[in-house]
């Protein structure tokens, strides 16, 4: 990376490395849902389909995570929670997650469920609107 540090998709304001990248190396779980759904956008933007599979509930968990070519997220909006915290066994959040496709840009607006799963929260399903 030439020394540059890469800041995290999450839009907190740290590094990568330090953020996100912690969960997605498996090096920490998310404390609330909120942390849940930052990595999750994260993983989204990096193409991480092994964390997004592994932070979905087996319930609900597709095959598989058809990224497109085109799609590039630029910017996650937390726009509420409820609940989600660390003592909550589910939580909800709202959200507004920013993309270009083929350089137009484009919003996803989406109230997403999570709940914990053998003690870490995962992604339950979300409704977009």
């Amino acid at each position: 990376m030439g020394g540059v540090a890469k800041k995290c998709p999450c839009g907190v304001g740290t590094r990568y490395r330090e953020c996100c990248g912690r969960l997605h190396r498996g090096e920490a779980r998310a404390l609330t849902a909120a942390e849940l759904m930052r990595s999750r956008f994260s993983a989204f933007a990096e193409r991480d389909e092994a964390y997004l599979l592994a932070s979905w509930h087996p319930a609900t968990r597709p095959e598989r995570i058809g990224f497109d070519d085109g799609l590039r997220w630029t910017r996650l909006e937390i726009v509420r929670t409820e609940d989600g915290g660390p003592g909550d066994d589910k939580g909800v959040v709202e959200f507004r997650a920013h993309y270009l496709d083929g350089g137009a840009p484009g919003e996803l607006h989406e109230v997403s469920r999570f709940v914990r799963h053998d003690g870490a929260w995962v992604y339950v399903r979300g409704r977009t609107s």
